[in-house]
C-alpha cells in the first residue's frame, strides 16, 4: 500500500496542487482512505481516475485535507499574551503594522487580530494579509458570517462593536473586513511576501513532517522585519527556537 501512496503523492502534486509527501503519513494516509470509502472505487487508482472526471469529488478530498479547525480568539489567554506583546514591543518599535494571519481557516483569526488591533488603536500598513491554501473556507471566511456556536471566545463587547445580528447568525462589520484581506495560498509550495511585523501560524505545522516544519519555521523567520514577532499553536512549541534564528518572549511567541 505505501507504493500506492506514493504514486498517489505524485498525482496530488499535479491534480490537487499539493505536497502531501510534507504531511505525517499514518495520519494522511487515514484521512485519505476514509474519504476513498465513500465512493465506488476498490483501490487508489480508482479513486484518482474518478477525482479525474468529477471536479466536485477532488474539491471534497482537498478541502477534507486541509483541516480546518480555528475559532475566535483561540486559547484566549495566548490572544492576551500577544496583545500584551504586540502593545509593549511592536508598536513602540514600529509605529504601523503589517500582519500576517497564515492558514487563516474560515477568518475567525484575522478578524480576532483585526479587534485586537482596533481595540488598541494601533495601525497597520496594509490590510493585514490572511492565507489558506482552501477556496471554499476563503469564501465563507470573506463573507464574515458566524453562528454564535463560533463565537464562544468573543466577549459581549467586542460582539456588540465588531458584529451585526440578523437571522443567519452574527456578520462581521464592514469596519474589520476592510482590515483584512483574503488570499489563496500554500504555505509548502508558494513564495512568502516580506517585512512583516507580526505572523500568526497556530495549529498547522503539527500536521507536518519535521523537515517540512523546519523550511516553514525557516521560512516564517526569512519573511519577519528584524524584531518582529512569529505567534504559533498551542501545540507547537519550537524546540531550539535559536537554530532559526529566533528567540522565545512568551509561550508560543517567538522574535526574530
Amino acid at each position: 500500500m505505501s507504493e500506492s501512496f506514493d504514486v498517489f503523492n505524485k498525482w496530488a502534486v499535479t491534480h490537487l496542487a499539493m505536497e502531501l509527501d510534507a504531511y505525517k503519513e499514518k495520519q494522511l494516509q487515514r484521512r485519505i482512505l476514509n474519504m476513498m470509502s465513500n465512493h465506488p472505487v476498490n483501490d487508489l487508482t480508482g479513486y484518482m481516475r474518478l477525482m479525474e472526471k468529477d471536479q466536485q469529488i477532488k474539491e471534497e478530498l482537498k478541502n477534507y485535507l486541509t483541516i480546518n479547525v480555528t475559532e475566535f480568539f483561540r486559547n484566549p489567554e495566548l490572544f492576551d499574551a500577544l496583545n500584551d506583546q504586540v502593545t509593549k514591543t511592536l508598536q513602540p518599535k514600529f509605529g504601523s503594522l503589517k500582519c500576517w494571519s497564515a492558514a487563516c481557516s474560515n477568518g475567525s483569526e484575522p478578524y480576532s487580530l483585526a479587534m485586537m488591533l482596533t481595540d488598541k488603536k494601533i495601525k497597520t500598513t496594509n490590510r493585514i494579509l490572511a492565507t489558506d491554501i482552501d477556496k471554499k473556507v476563503l469564501t465563507k471566511a470573506k463573507q464574515g458570517l458566524y453562528l454564535t456556536s463560533e463565537l464562544k471566545n468573543v466577549s459581549t463587547n467586542h460582539l456588540n462593536s465588531y458584529f451585526d445580528q440578523n437571522e443567519e447568525g452574527y456578520l462581521v462589520t464592514d469596519d474589520i473586513k476592510r482590515k483584512v484581506r483574503f488570499k489563496e495560498h500554500d504555505l509548502l509550495q508558494h513564495s512568502f511576501e516580506s517585512e512583516f511585523h507580526l505572523i500568526i501560524c497556530r495549529n498547522v505545522t503539527i500536521y507536518f513532517k519535521p523537515d517540512a516544519r523546519d523550511r516553514l519555521y525557516q521560512k516564517f523567520y526569512d519573511a519577519l522585519v528584524p524584531g518582529g514577532i512569529f505567534f504559533t499553536g498551542a501545540t507547537e512549541t519550537i524546540n531550539q527556537p535559536e537554530q532559526f534564528g529566533f528567540k522565545k518572549i512568551d509561550s508560543f511567541i517567538y522574535q526574530k
